[in-house]
């Protein structure tokens, strides 16, 4: 059943279904992946990612002119305003953000991301690299995120984590479709201590047991990355495990693909088979039922801007009045949270005969009766 901000009417319906397919032609891994996610979550997932990949598209097929992400902006000011383009992405799009009231800070990372690749950005080591991924993939694992209600920082630093690691599985995977294409992502300084002139190898892209070393070597840091971030997806809400686990295992196995390859991702291209997709998604069913690990502590520097904006629109929303969010999910996990303080103020009261609001300072009864 879809979410009843999404089921008013047959044109609504048909706005999701036209992000659906959008994903299902031209992000099969995440469309496959999402399959398993909770419809609550699955719908407005849908009409994110669906706006994330036009928006790739759109600087990629501009040639990253800085008119198209204009034209991003535009849109997404338009999303915001609640006077979308009259277009299914569009207005899907603008439900997500109205009723899940998604911070904006989120998706102009992703745009600024994007402006990095328009401005055709060198980076320079791994933590410039960080930053980057942090804005074109970090940005969307914080979506997702919110999407499902997580709030605590430590499981918000993991998405990020996992947005950053599939990043550089696609990196890697892409070194010569990039190449060829005049971009070049992999850190400047490796490629120099491998022996390699960044610039030069640009202008003549050619396969190296040295260029297959710094591939590899990212590969090992998405790795640690994917490591970090299952102890998030263990802590995330149990329907909404299977789906993040298989995109993660989808995504690693890009890089497992480049990696039997010797890291050449310039001759041939790392496909990973359907059997072995198959097969990832039993495994992702599997590991829902692993409990939940010791959280690996904050987020990575380059990623923390993410986590304070899931935080300040967080505290926002609490001292706020709650929204009329039809999204299930989001309100429920708000109502239980309130329900469960209720619970614990009453027992507050009973032990010391003072009133606790979560927040506030603390009130005896005679006080508060004034």
């Amino acid at each position: 059943m879809l979410p009843r901000s999404l089921d008013r009417t047959a044109a609504a319906a048909a706005d999701l279904a036209a992000c659906e397919a959008l994903l299902a032609d031209g992000s099969r891994t995440f469309f496959l992946a999402s399959r398993m996610l909770p419809q609550r979550v699955r719908a407005p997932a849908a009409a994110l990612y669906a706006f994330c990949r036009i928006a790739d598209d759109e600087v990629d097929i501009h040639g990253g002119r800085l008119s198209a992400l204009a034209r991003l902006r535009e849109r997404l000011d338009r999303a915001y305003a609640g006077r979308p383009l009259d277009t299914p992405l569009d207005r899907a799009l603008a439900a997500v953000v109205s009723e899940f009231v998604l911070p904006r800070a989120l998706p102009d990372a992703l745009i600024e991301g994007l402006e990095w690749d328009a401005q055709r950005r060198r980076y320079e080591d791994l933590s410039d690299l960080h930053g980057y991924a942090a804005r074109v993939a970090g940005s969307v694992g914080a979506m997702m995120a919110w999407l499902m209600g997580v709030r605590d920082p430590a499981v918000v630093a993991c998405a990020c984590d996992l947005g950053a690691a599939m990043q550089f599985s696609n990196i890697a995977r892409d070194v010569g479709e990039d190449a060829r294409a005049g971009r070049l992502y992999l850190p400047q300084r490796w490629l120099r201590e491998a022996g390699i002139d960044g610039e030069a190898w640009l202008a003549a892209p050619a396969p190296s047991e040295a260029l297959g070393w710094v591939t590899q070597r990212l590969l090992r840091v998405a790795d640690h990355l994917y490591r970090r971030a299952d102890a998030g997806i263990a802590h995330l809400p149990p329907t909404c495990r299977p789906g993040i686990y298989a995109a993660r295992l989808m995504y690693a196995e890009i890089g497992a693909e480049v990696t039997r390859l010797g890291g050449d991702a310039l001759t041939q291209r790392a496909v990973v088979a359907h059997w072995r997709k198959a097969a990832l998604l039993l495994r992702a069913l599997g590991l829902t039922l692993v409990p939940p690990a010791t959280l690996p502590g904050p987020a990575l520097a380059e990623a923390g801007f993410l986590v304070d904006a899931i935080g300040t629109a967080a505290f926002a929303m609490r001292r706020s009045a709650p929204p009329s969010s039809a999204w299930p999910g989001w309100n429920f996990a708000e109502r239980l949270i309130r329900v469960i303080e209720l619970f614990e103020n009453l027992e507050r009261r009973e032990r010391s005969g003072y009133i606790v609001f979560p927040g506030d300072a603390a009130l005896s009864e005679t006080e508060g009766c004034r």
